[in-house]
């Protein structure tokens, strides 16, 4: 046996960063030893997704500042530069969905997490100066959705290392902290923007109107000795596991299976919701509040989302996953509606808080909808392959790979519609109801193939 592989041995594994015997299902392998490697690799998999997701939504804080700091960009350009991680991240998950298995979790993990390095570098630089082309900005923007491409491999990645049983909760847990990220850095940002963080190698900040300063640069600055730290936990701490090598072709089989689609369409709902309106947020509190200060509120809606998906995976594991994804997408649709409500119109200025609050329970709903749509998966997959339980793994752990990336997508269309919704009409009620006709559609899906008596896969 190499040195550098893992074995079994007396319910002992050998340190190295290959595994090859992978059991967790059989309990005294489990207590003996699987618990411990499963939460190591879980823990530096959140830590790793935390960054992975502040750098894909940074644009969302960024862009509310950029005017201060001297570049002259319109809102349907913010809106764009906010959209543009989307659209790149969700491509790129697709890709990703299917890299664990070819490459390995391990290798993956540290290199993906290193990419990272290039949009915030450049980021830091370009924002120094305010004759910096908008073209530049829209490709660091893409160059953001590194960060997005990252939650497909990471999933399935943890999801091999799990037993059945416990998949729903650290699942939950690698995609709720990592979708910390995104309130972290909302919370962070406006913080490390107003000191010289770095010194002179940080770069000159710019003057703003009212006689203070700004480093608009420490954005992205402020991340890179971060990323080179979780880069080098991952290469060192992780491991990759030979029972979960697949090739291509054998994970392509996904594209033929209906319930792969139907639950893209669902999880595009919830987890696109919840990208999607984390960056779209801050910039609609502004647009619809101009008196508010928007920084100071913007990172609350993904905190709470983040939050409530470790709690829709332990729920669902208790209740079933299309039970709560069924009444979740009923609160999603009153919560858009208490939106609607309490914005501004008909030439009054609106009630921010009471906009506040059903923002708020509206990305309470996307979190738990997060959470148990990704429970339903792996159900769903074990009942499709009853006697076949590595193949019904391999095909779960793709579909989770490869939903993420369609409801990343959400992360484009969410800001743009907005974007486009305040162009033409003055206001983002058309791309609200817009969203409650979606939910509606999810209701029907999700209580016609998984939740109602005689479904065809109940989960």
């Amino acid at each position: 046996m190499s040195a550098s592989n893992n074995s079994a041995v007396g319910g002992q594994l050998r340190p190295g960063p290959v595994i090859e015997d992978w059991r967790p299902e059989d309990p005294l392998f489990w207590n003996a030893t699987g618990r411990a490697v499963a939460k190591r690799n879980l823990w530096i998999s959140i830590a790793a997704l935390f960054l992975a997701f502040a750098l894909w939504m940074i644009w969302s804080t960024v862009i509310v500042r950029m005017g201060a700091a001297g570049f002259a960009f319109s809102t349907d350009q913010l809106f764009w530069l906010a959209a543009l991680p989307g659209l790149s991240g969700a491509t790129l998950r697709v890709f990703y969905s299917f890299i664990v298995p070819v490459f390995g979790g391990r290798r993956w993990t540290a290199l993906s997490t290193a990419s990272l390095l290039i949009p915030a570098l450049w980021m830091g630089i370009a924002l120094q100066d305010t004759g910096t082309p908008y073209s530049v900005f829209v490709i660091i923007a893409l160059l953001c959705g590194f960060g997005g491409g990252n939650f497909a491999s990471s999933m399935s990645n943890i999801s091999f290392f799990f037993p059945k049983a416990q998949q729903g909760t650290a699942l939950g847990l690698n995609a709720g902290l990592g979708n910390l990220g995104v309130s972290g850095m909302q919370f962070v940002v406006p913080m490390v923007i107003g000191v010289g963080l770095f010194g002179a190698a940080g770069g000159e900040p710019s003057e703003l109107a009212d006689g203070s300063v700004m480093w608009l640069q420490n954005a992205g600055l402020v991340w890179v000795p971060l990323i080179a730290l979780v880069t080098l936990a991952a290469w060192f701490g992780m491991n990759d596991l030979k029972s979960a090598s697949a090739s291509f072709s054998e994970q392509a089989v996904i594209f033929t299976r209906k319930h792969n689609w139907l639950m893209c369409w669902l999880y595009l709902a919830t987890f696109g919701s919840f990208i999607g309106f984390a960056a779209a947020f801050p910039l609609l509190i502004k647009t619809s509040f101009p008196d508010v200060n928007a920084l100071q509120f913007a990172f609350l809606g993904p905190l709470v989302g983040a939050l409530a998906r470790p709690l829709g995976g332990w729920v669902s594991d208790k209740l079933g996953g299309a039970r709560v994804t069924l009444w979740n997408f009923v609160l999603m649709i009153a919560a858009v509606f208490g939106v609607v409500a309490f914005l501004p119109q008909a030439g009054e200025s609106g009630h921010f808080f009471g906009f506040l609050c059903m923002f708020m329970v509206l990305f309470v709903t996307t979190g738990i909808g997060n959470g148990s749509t990704f429970r339903m998966i792996p159900v769903i997959f074990r009942t499709l392959h009853r006697n076949d339980d590595a193949k019904a793994g391999k095909e779960a752990a793709a579909v989770l790979g490869f939903t993420s990336a369609v409801g990343a997508f959400g992360g484009f269309f969410i800001p743009k519609s907005f974007g486009s919704s305040i162009a033409l009409t003055g206001g983002p009620e058309a791309a609200l109801y817009a969203f409650i006709a979606y939910y509606l559609s999810c209701i029907l899906v999700t209580w016609w193939w998984y939740a109602r008596k005689g479904a065809q896969t109940p989960c």
